[in-house]
């Protein structure tokens, strides 16, 4: 599953109307929505509001007032154009006075979200598990071997050694004779390379 980096905003102006594309890496649809009421807060004096997010197999989009098929569905159309997924693109819109026409929106908002994506990495996600392994200190060499590439968040030093680490699923064969402990499943952890 490819995503992007990190949250960007891009501004684009056209016949004095200002789009605002806001770009973000999601993978929930309520943190989604946390989102859009977020840039509501900030953007409060915005004239629209429209957005498109792809979230595995659902896909939603608004045009937030703005004539029929003139944005959410050209952002969605971005998003889907560059493979993208668990993305949520918000472009907001202040009006300058002048209408731009519905192939001159279709072109605003689809140009807005391009922009945007020209300022991320796109980068690969797999599904997997945030676990704790427990094991003894004669044994963090071996540990370390099997569980790279992966980085470790968390280590604990006391009459055992702990780590709290996302793992791929296909992982978990391999930690048969550790002891572990699954802490969250499934989640997503950038793919790595090793």
């Amino acid at each position: 599953m490819i995503s992007i980096d990190k949250k960007v905003s891009e501004t684009l102006v056209i016949q004095k109307s200002k789009f605002i594309c806001y770009l973000f890496p999601c993978h929930e649809i309520e943190e989604m929505k946390q989102k859009l009421e977020q840039i509501k807060e900030i953007e409060k004096d915005a004239t629209h509001y429209c957005y498109a997010y792809i979230l595995g197999n659902q896909k939603r989009f608004s045009d937030d007032g703005e004539p029929s098929g003139t944005a959410g569905m050209p952002i969605l159309n971005v998003l889907e154009s560059q493979g993208l997924d668990h993305i949520l693109a918000i472009v907001v819109r202040y009006f300058g006075g002048i209408k731009l026409g519905a192939g001159g929106l279709v072109r605003a908002y689809t140009n807005a979200v391009s922009l945007g994506l020209q300022k991320v990495q796109k980068v690969s996600y797999m599904e997997g598990v945030y676990l704790s392994l427990e094991f003894p200190y004669n044994q963090e060499k071996n540990i370390l071997k099997i569980i790279h590439p992966y980085p470790v968040e968390e280590k604990e030093y006391h009459e055992k050694i702990t780590y709290r680490l996302f793992l791929p699923k296909e992982y978990l064969p391999n930690l048969e004779n550790i002891s572990y402990q699954i802490l969250k499943e499934p989640v997503l952890g950038q793919e790595k390379k090793a």
